[in-house]
């Protein structure tokens, strides 16, 4: 009965995703494409060298990684009162977060980038474990990097990220060894969506002051966005193991 009403909920995150942006949607990439132009070259190259530099670290390090053995003997709901505790948390911890830069202006705010592609890549982590995922394996990494890639993937990207959520377990079979993969990794395509993402809010979070409300909300909301979409692409693997 649970996997019933995931699969449903599954369906309605599917098409929520991939439906055309608002007119509201569409004005504020504008804007942001504006305001992009306004942001200092130096805030730019902290993101994008934060960037770069989590994509090698999620793939070859063990900054994120647990030593516990996933448990393998519980439930689909089981599994997620956990995932809702994690998200519930990281949240929390993101929002302090960025209170705490926002409130010290430029130099706090960029010094927010790679603190909070940390807390992400490490809630992603604990968001595998909880589903039964050895992260210790590369292709696991690799899989959370999906996820974390459709979180803020432009719409016209949205569509093909889903199917390789969908087609990943015969995908990771054929996979070649890790340092092969690293060597074509686009790391580039993949740091310039989210950049593009967060690039609006992050900025105003740079303004000394109201840089401290507008950082807890973004960290908040951006928490809030990578938990679904890691709990829906959990939810794709579970329900396509389960037998016909």
């Amino acid at each position: 009965m649970y996997e019933k009403e995931i699969a449903e909920e599954l369906q309605r995150w599917k098409r929520k995703l991939l439906k055309r942006p608002s007119m509201v949607g569409r004005y504020t990439k504008g804007l942001q494409s504006k305001m992009n132009n306004l942001i200092p070259e130096k805030v730019h190259s902290v993101v994008t060298a934060s960037i770069k530099n989590m994509v090698y670290a999620t793939l070859v390090g063990s900054e994120y990684t647990t030593k516990k053995q996933p448990e393998v003997a519980l439930s689909l709901e089981q599994r997620e009162e956990k995932v809702f505790q994690i998200i519930k948390t990281y949240k929390r911890t993101a929002a302090l977060e960025g209170a705490g830069t926002g409130a010290g202006g430029i130099l706090l705010g960029m010094a927010d980038f790679p603190l909070l592609l940390s807390i992400k890549m490490k809630f992603l982590f604990d968001v595998a474990s909880a589903y039964g995922y050895d992260v210790r394996d590369y292709r696991e990494r690799l899989f959370v990097l999906y996820l974390f890639q459709l979180t803020y993937a432009r719409e016209e990207k949205r569509s093909d990220l889903i199917k390789q959520l969908e087609e990943w377990e015969l995908k990771k079979e054929h996979l070649p060894e890790k340092e092969e993969y690293l060597a074509t990794f686009d790391w580039k395509a993949f740091q310039l969506d989210y950049r593009d993402y967060i690039d609006l809010p992050k900025m105003l979070q740079l303004i000394p002051g109201f840089g401290a409300v507008v950082g807890a909300a973004a960290n908040y909301r951006f928490l809030d966005l990578l938990g679904e979409t890691a709990m829906n692409g959990y939810r794709i693997r579970w329900l396509s193991s389960l037998p016909e």
